[in-house]
């Protein structure tokens, strides 16, 4: 499913709220005593000032410099939207300053200048370049940004690449690679028609030919047509495509082409030019977000193509964030003087091949592929293959190295591969990776209270990204009341008013008391209790009308919980549920439990705890470390904590040795690995990132999670309830719409992944 439109004003407060903007700068050094403001600026700073004035490399072991990038625009040429100036043009600055966190872990400083001159903009980045490690042009008009580049290379000591030009080049040429050799076609003879010639094209191209395209079987189009030599007025970069051929318009082109390259416009290729192409046509329609030739429209007018788009939906997404990312990693962890041809070539190859290599579950899980190899669907890796940057950035750094550019060449390839896995921030790829898996697999979800605004505008994001088919329970008259206050979007969703559904309601109550006439409760009972949107909405999950349910957003937490409980109940063997909250960090997803339900769990308790959290983590396609907490180490005390701890412990690694499980230990060594290693070396999560905490009790789980959330240290995400039959889960009273949204995410994959 795609994703739907996203609306102007929820764009809007995005980018205003909760602060305007989408980066900020955060302290990396403790700053919270006069000594450590007197280090960090005065009189302390002294002596690094006077380290780097000695000797000026040393600028990379005391400053940020070695992993901060600028990337800079005027403006000139943003996205599909031209020529808009510096000021408008930073809100896309900042987002590729987004992209370059999440994926790559490398921080950025966006520059917007007001330079539409070429000489003016070149100088004042020649000035402040001291400042980086790296620049990432951006969004500067064709042929300023020809010019612009080469001077910046040839003048500059630091990588400099514009990813407008040599971005879509890259990953477009490793896509070449794998489609030819799935076609069985050799570079060196297929015909090439380029359709746009601007920056992206004209990068393309020259890589094209480095890889081994004849400038002779190479042909481009701008809006006048092909360009001849006999045109006049090319620029220089024009000039280099320039073909001795008649005039000719793509339509003539296209006839037993191997490839068509579209950076243009949509819909300017026709099904009727796709079949003139020659057999196993190779097709990279690239226009956003309309391609030249729809996905559907080139399938079905030739079997044999193979097709990338720029579209998420459709196979073979071309994305840049498969490439600059990794490419400015590698070069700044050798301390690269520039991004040569043999760096961009190297990221080429190590894109291609990555795409041949067996795909782990966790890119099978988000794309809810069951098994994605090598192939006409899947020439190119995903954008959220945790793989890229282990296999790209140390491609383009060991480039840097042999081409005689690094300045600080790596030695232990393990340790840095090592290095680059543990290197991103706050884990937000698990969200990102759920909501990949759940628009796949978009589920039914029965929101209980579903005539309050937040629940409503949770619901129509959720219908926005495609992720889930909600269904809203409440008065009829209130939830179009507030659909019309906000101007919700909410086609697809399902709405119940209970009250007015009289016969849904008879239904239901004879099928509850069937359930439940044997625990005491009368037919006039079920009537009335079905009245409750929480037993109606839990009537629907068991009765198959929904796959998940959701409450608990107005209403205490054992007032949502108890109707599960007593509908929905246990799965076969589990006595008791659990509430498990997954929090994001920078450490990764670590998983919290019990945090909601038992107040003092029994080690038999704990021990069936612990196996249901870790079969629902496998489900997320996470292996669960899990660390059995206490305020003592390995019966370093003989409390009654501890000793209930040291028990589960020794159950768990003798009855299930599969896991990964040990305790009992307090937080601090379960949390840092290294000095587990110095003082219990024996633990079996010695060489083990633990990710699953299970607590003593509720109030130790309950005060850990809030304190974490509280302190910004963490984004919590449930608590998703452990052990019942069907995906049912109530959140924390009064949760934000970005926690209902996270929450339902996370009920669709489980739903789902407990029908697989």
């Amino acid at each position: 499913m795609s994703q739907g439109p996203i609306k102007k004003k929820d764009t809007l407060q995005y980018h205003q709220m909760p602060k305007p903007g989408k980066i900020e700068v955060v302290p990396t050094k403790p700053s919270n005593s006069q000594r450590d403001l007197s280090i960090a600026y005065s009189p302390g700073v002294a002596d690094p000032c006077l380290e780097i004035a000695a000797n000026p490399e040393d600028v990379y072991k005391y400053t940020a410099k070695g992993n901060l990038v600028a990337v800079i625009s005027n403006g000139t040429a943003v996205l599909g939207l031209g020529d808009i100036g510096p000021e408008a043009s930073k809100p896309v600055m900042e987002g590729k300053g987004v992209l370059f966190k999440i994926f790559a872990d490398i921080d950025v400083f966006d520059l917007e200048l007001d330079a539409a001159d070429p000489d003016k903009f070149i100088e004042t980045v020649k000035a402040v370049a001291p400042t980086f490690g790296g620049i990432n042009l951006e969004d500067i008009k064709a042929p300023d940004c020809f010019y612009i580049e080469k001077r910046l290379k040839e003048e500059l000591d630091i990588p400099i690449m514009h990813d407008d030009q040599h971005g879509t080049a890259i990953i477009t040429a490793a896509a070449l690679l794998n489609a030819l050799e799935i076609a069985n076609k050799d570079i060196t003879k297929v015909k090439v028609v380029f359709n746009g010639a601007g920056a992206s094209a004209i990068s393309c191209a020259k890589l094209y030919l480095a890889l081994g395209v004849q400038t002779k079987n190479l042909f481009m189009c701008d809006s006048k047509g092909l360009i001849t030599q006999c045109r006049e007025s090319l620029t220089e970069e024009k000039a280099i495509f320039a073909q001795d051929h008649p005039e000719a318009q793509l339509e003539e082109l296209l006839k037993n082409a191997d490839v068509f390259v579209g950076l243009s416009k949509g819909g300017i290729v026709s099904k009727k030019m796709v079949a003139s192409m020659a057999p196993n046509p190779i097709v990279f329609a690239l226009a956003n977000p309309d391609p030249e030739i729809t996905y559907q429209d080139a399938i079905s007018a030739r079997e044999d193509i193979i097709m990338a788009t720029g579209r998420s939906d459709n196979p073979n997404q071309v994305n840049n964030v498969l490439g600059f990312p990794f490419i400015f990693r590698g070069a700044l962890d050798v301390r690269s003087s520039k991004i040569n041809e043999e760096m961009k070539l190297a990221a080429v190859r190590a894109i291609a091949d990555l795409a041949k290599e067996p795909v782990p579950e966790i890119v099978n899980l988000a794309y809810a592929e069951s098994n994605l190899s090598f192939g006409t669907n899947y020439i190119i890796p995903k954008p959220f293959d945790p793989r890229l940057i282990t296999t790209v950035a140390p491609a383009v750094a060991k480039a840097a190295m042999d081409s005689g550019v690094a300045k600080a060449p790596i030695k232990d390839w393990d340790a840095y591969e090592r290095e680059l896995s543990d290197r991103l921030g706050r884990d937000d790829k698990f969200i990102r990776l759920l909501n990949e898996n759940a628009r796949r697999n978009p589920q039914r979800i029965v929101f209980t209270e579903g005539d309050h605004y937040r629940i409503l505008k949770a619901a129509e994001i959720l219908i926005a990204n495609g992720v889930a088919k909600p269904i809203l329970l409440g008065s009829m008259s209130k939830m179009e009341s507030i659909i019309e206050e906000y101007q919700l979007e909410l086609d697809g969703a399902e709405f119940i008013d209970i009250i007015a559904n009289s016969e849904g309601r008879e239904k239901y109550a004879n099928d509850m008391y069937a359930l439940r006439k044997r625990g005491g409760w009368t037919l006039a009972e079920c009537r009335s209790k079905i009245k409750s949107r929480e037993y109606y909405g839990n009537m629907m999950l068991r009765e198959g009308a929904a796959d998940a349910l959701i409450s608990g957003l107005t209403v205490k937490y054992p007032t949502a919980l108890r109707p599960i409980l007593r509908i929905i109940g246990m799965e076969e063997g589990i006595r008791k549920a659990a509430g498990m909250y997954t929090l994001l960090t920078k450490r990764g997803p670590m998983f919290f439990a019990d945090t909601t339900i038992n107040l003092d769990p029994s080690a038999d308790d704990l021990v069936q705890m612990v196996l249901n959290v870790a079969d629902t983590v496998k489900r997320t396609n996470i292996t669960p470390k899990i660390a059995l907490l206490s305020y003592s180490n390995f019966g370093s005390s003989n409390g009654p904590d501890a000793r209930k701890m040291a028990e589960v412990s020794k159950r768990l690694r003798s009855e299930h040795p599969e896991l990964i499980v040990d305790g009992e230990m307090q937080a601090n060594f379960a949390l840092d690995n290294a000095l587990l290693e110095e003082s219990f070396p024996f633990s079996d999560l010695v060489g083990h990132k633990a990710n699953v905490f299970i607590f003593p009790n509720l109030a130790a789980g309950n005060i850990a999670y809030k304190m974490l959330q509280s302190f910004g240290a963490a984004e919590a995400i449930g608590p998703l309830l452990i052990g019942t039959k069907r995906s049912a889960h109530v959140l924390q009273l009064g949760a934000s719409v970005r926690e209902i949204v996270n929450m339902a995410t996370l009920a669709a994959v489980d739903a789902h992944t407990r029908k697989a």
